[in-house]
């Protein structure tokens, strides 16, 4: 296994372990510090642009995402070197979070446009105890909603797992993917129909879907224009 996805497996999952362990043990809620927010909520940090990358929900969450690491990631740092794999990686992690926060930007610039000044404040604040003063039934659910995009943070390595599937769709577009263990598809046909069902789940923002879609997307949009760079690079 070469090493830099060895160590990103490694790291992935002494962080996953962490977190709940300190929660155990001592009620600290490392999502909380470590995930990303939102950059106008008062709970954002710079630091969270990376770290994120390394905090997983559940275990399923961790599983799926270094799964796809390991399958799609030793191929890819083999063929291009840990550097490049590493610059990369990375990249399209950030790539992800940039477009996630455009997504999340655009949400809250429409939530916020319904509310009052005075309301709006107190929503950055977070004062729960002053906004149930001033909640009413035409501006609770806006409330809700900024609440909601302000504080609940993003993670997973998802928008950079995105970016290395990517990657191996463009690099072997006929190696064969067999989707649930079972159905043989080329990973062209796989890549371009993840990258059309991550759209359409990110257009459709269906209630209680908690996936940030977007931030796939964005992973695969920046490993694209990354991978374009390099080969114009290369050929003149």
């Amino acid at each position: 296994m070469p090493p830099v996805v060895k160590n990103l497996l490694i790291i992935n999952g002494l962080f996953f372990l962490g977190t709940l362990l300190l929660e155990e043990k001592f009620r600290i809620n490392l999502t909380q510090i470590l995930g990303l927010h939102f950059y106008k909520s008062a709970l954002f940090e710079p630091h969270q642009l990376v770290s994120h990358l390394f905090m997983h929900g559940n275990f399923l969450h961790l599983f799926s995402n270094m799964f796809a690491l390991w399958m799609f990631g030793n191929l890819m740092e083999n063929v291009w070197g840990s550097q490049r794999f590493f610059v990369y990686y990375f990249v399209t992690g950030l790539g992800a979070a940039l477009l996630h926060t455009l997504v999340i930007q655009f949400q809250y610039s429409e939530l916020a446009s319904q509310l009052d000044a005075a309301t709006l404040n107190l929503v950055l604040k977070n004062d729960i105890n002053a906004l149930e003063q001033v909640a009413t039934s035409s501006n609770i659910e806006q409330i809700k909603g900024l609440l909601s995009l302000l504080n609940i943070p993003t993670v997973g390595a998802s928008g950079a797992v995105f970016g290395v599937l990517l990657a191996y769709g463009m690099f072997f577009p006929n190696n064969v993917v067999y989707v649930y263990f079972a159905i043989p598809l080329k990973s062209k046909y796989f890549v371009a129909l993840y990258g059309a069902f991550e759209l359409y789940a990110g257009f459709a923002n269906n209630p209680g879907d908690n996936v940030a879609h977007f931030a796939h997307l964005g992973g695969m949009l920046f490993g694209y224009i990354l991978i374009k760079t390099w080969d114009k690079k290369r050929r003149y």
